[in-house]
């Protein structure tokens, strides 16, 4: 009795097969086994018979008819946020056959979009949400809007009535104008948009106050103030201890201590045990051996309440070839939703960088890509605060898709406007600035070549090869160039200290954190431990033999402290002391701050004689200097210095 139900249901051609013994035949089919959607509309594709007057593909949200191709048949499906059931019809003289069902996940929130709008007017800053766009998938339309201070403004916010803008108070209303506040400084206003559903989304406003002129802050292409007086501190946890992100919190008081007010997380994501952490497998969880979430979060609220800010290294170039969606393209080939996921060459071949097989490149050219990417980044903003990115092998994606960049800073400064972003790139190339990033390395055309690197090959530093590094060959740097300068990161290999000697460090680490540009000091380099990143070597034990913390420590605090070592401004002088000696002068908005630093890179001591005019006029007009690094006074213009030295000469106040 059972039988017959089945039966009918095949219709007529499949009771005359199966009475005579043989299986139905696969009139349609979707292609391979469904999967993961990075958008609520994905192109679904399958084959049916000439016998299917039509195919259609259903869902829960629609059932759409497909274009025919041959023996091909397409459709765009609208699905739902999470799992859908879908399934190809194909539709005959004698009725409808079903295929079998697939599974297809929208991993995307079904949430609308907030935008905000600032406008300087008369009154006021004036802030709108109206462009704020419905749900993505159900289109569920805005309802609510409501508005609050972001915690740490410079002051108090008030509308023009005054009525207190404050983090705890969630003002409603499409649009709000705020009273011109009387402190300088950056300003941050979050609106909150909430949907019929219930489904909420949240955006930054920003705007700046100059001598109490309200100015529009353009996202696109200016940084946030903050990031001139960054020092940035590389964390690679595995040399921190076994615990990975609680070892990184223990030693946060250290770490304030030194200075550093931005910690760069070397890849914290899921990839193979046997990786350092470029090898992805998946761009939203955590690698379990550094701790969950609740240790990163901890880590992160150490950091911001002592004063700095967090970012991570991220992996947008390439997955693992371990992640789960090459994995199945690798194993289903072209009928795989991933096939096209991966970049390919004319032959079809995966592509990838320096042969490096295992980490295969993405096709920007996908829109799913793009989309899963830049969710990945923002995912890590929403759920941890976090407050930048280093984005690795950025010149790789520029290279495929140069598009991309600014798309993905335009959506993450959306949520948070005050990111740093830090190209994997040579600052050489203008194009990063004001296209998707505030930083780039400091590296020669050649990828990952330290530009300074030929300057310290010899035994000797050859400072002629350092001006010519610092100076891009004479030709200058773009005016919006910010570099990222090191001595060390995790790819220079055999540590500064260990390769050149301890003597060498205090004058090098002088010259990184006193010359233009966003300084680096790498796990360990404070106190000058021996180790190579990649290796993964056993934990540090932080000794300082050769006393060069306190080095850090007093050059960091000193660009802390002067205007003049944080601004952009800088001009080297000719010292008269032969090849050994570096001297410039670091250009403050108040001449009166100005500094000249002299570094000797030779190991005997040397005399030189600064030019008193220009920029040097303010600082050695008087007769007499302070030297900030050595804590004594210094008669100019004959000064002499230390073999391996350094000077750090500002106006004296005696």
């Amino acid at each position: 009795m059972r039988l017959l139900p089945r039966l009918l249901s095949l219709g007529t051609p499949g009771l005359s097969l199966l009475l005579s013994g043989c299986a139905p035949a696969t009139i349609v089919a979707l292609d391979g086994p469904g999967g993961d959607a990075w958008t609520f509309t994905p192109r679904l594709t399958g084959t049916a018979s000439e016998s299917c007057q039509e195919v259609w593909v259903e869902s829960s949200v629609a059932r759409v008819l497909a274009e025919r191709d041959g023996a091909g048949f397409a459709a765009v499906v609208p699905l739902a946020a999470g799992d859908n059931d879908v399934v190809a019809v194909c539709v005959t003289k004698g009725g409808e056959q079903r295929a079998t069902p697939q599974t297809w996940r929208v991993r995307l929130e079904d949430r609308p979009t907030a935008r905000v709008r600032t406008r300087i007017a008369d009154e006021g800053i004036t802030l709108e949400g109206g462009g704020s766009n419905p749900s993505e998938g159900s289109a569920a339309r805005v309802t609510r809007y409501t508005w609050n201070a972001r915690a740490g403004n410079p002051a108090a916010l008030y509308l023009t009535d005054g009525t207190p803008l404050e983090a705890t108070t969630l003002l409603p209303g499409e649009s709000i104008t705020l009273a011109t506040p009387e402190v300088d400084g950056e300003y941050y206003v979050r609106l909150t948009v909430t949907d019929a559903n219930g489904n909420t989304d949240m955006s930054v406003a920003t705007f700046r106050v100059s001598y109490e002129e309200p100015l529009l802050v353009d996202l696109s292409d200016e940084h946030p103030a903050w990031v001139d007086s960054a020092v940035v501190y590389g964390v690679v946890p595995f040399f921190f201890g076994e615990a990975g992100f609680a070892d990184v919190t223990a030693r946060l008081d250290s770490l304030e201590a030194l200075g550093v007010n931005v910690l760069w997380l070397s890849p914290i994501l899921a990839c193979p045990d046997d990786d350092f952490g470029y090898a992805v497998t998946d761009p939203f969880a955590l690698r379990d051996t550094f701790g969950d979430e609740a240790d990163l979060r901890a880590l992160v609220d150490g950091a911001h309440s002592r004063g700095m800010r967090v970012i991570m290294d991220f992996v947008p170039n390439h997955t693992s070839d371990r992640h789960p969606y090459f994995k199945e393209q690798d194993r289903t080939g072209v009928t795989s939703p991933y096939h096209d996921w991966y970049d390919r060459d004319e032959s079809g071949a995966v592509t990838s960088y320096f042969g490096w097989d295992n980490l295969p490149n993405l096709n920007y050219d996908n829109p799913e890509v793009r989309r899963y990417m830049v969710e990945a980044f923002a995912y890590w903003i929403r759920a941890f605060d976090i407050d930048g990115f280093r984005a690795d092998v950025a010149w790789g994606v520029a290279e495929r898709a140069p598009d991309f960049w600014e798309d993905w800073r335009a959506e993450l400064t959306r949520v948070k406007p005050d990111l740093l972003l830090l190209a994997e790139g040579t600052g050489r190339d203008a194009t990063w600035y004001g296209h998707g990033f505030d930083v780039a390395y400091d590296w020669t055309w050649e990828p990952g070549e330290w530009a300074w690197q030929a300057a310290f090959e010899g035994e000797e530093t050859d400072v002629p090869a350092l001006i010519s590094a610092l100076t891009n060959e004479g030709e200058g740097f773009d005016s919006d160039a910010l570099l990222f300068r090191f001595l060390e990161n995790n790819d220079t290999g055999e540590r500064f200290a260990t390769r050149h000697g301890p003597a060498r460090v205090p004058v090098a680490a002088a010259l990184t954190l006193t010359v233009p540009g966003l300084p680096l000091v790498y796990t360990g380099q404070e106190v000058g431990a021996a180790f190579e990143p990649y290796d993964e070597a056993p934990v540090l034990d932080w000794a300082d033999p050769n006393g060069l913390s306190p080095v850090y420590q007093r050059l960091i605090r000193l660009r802390t402290d002067l205007a003049a070592l944080r601004s952009r401004d800088w001009a080297l002088l000719d010292v008269g002391a032969g090849e050994g000696v570096l001297a410039y002068v670091r250009i403050a908005p108040d001449p009166l701050e100005n500094v000249v630093v002299i570094l000797n890179f030779a190991e005997a001591p040397a005399t030189v004689v600064l030019p008193m005019t220009g920029d040097t006029s303010p600082v050695l007009g008087g007769g007499a200097v302070q030297d900030l690094y050595t804590d004594e006074q210094v008669r100019v213009p004959n000064v002499t210095i230390d073999g391996l030295g350094v000077r750090i000469l500002a106006a004296s106040t005696l």
